[in-house]
């Protein structure tokens, strides 16, 4: 399936949950998405745990 259809399915979804379930709906739609979508890459080896959960530099700063 391409992103522009998947990307329709989604917005469709968000549509829908929007119009019959009012804002709250939507945004519990929207946020299950975000999460679904971040599930899916780290389950397909896109993403790393890493990247989520990276330590700051310490070094000397520059002024």
């Amino acid at each position: 399936m391409s992103m522009a259809v998947i990307g329709m399915i989604a917005g469709m979804a968000l549509g829908f949950a929007g119009y019959f379930g009012g804002f709250g709906a939507f945004l519990l739609v929207a946020a299950l998405g975000a999460v679904g979508f971040v599930a899916g890459r780290f389950l397909d080896g896109d993403l790393e745990p890493g990247e989520f959960f990276r330590t700051r530099d310490r070094g000397e700063r520059r002024r």
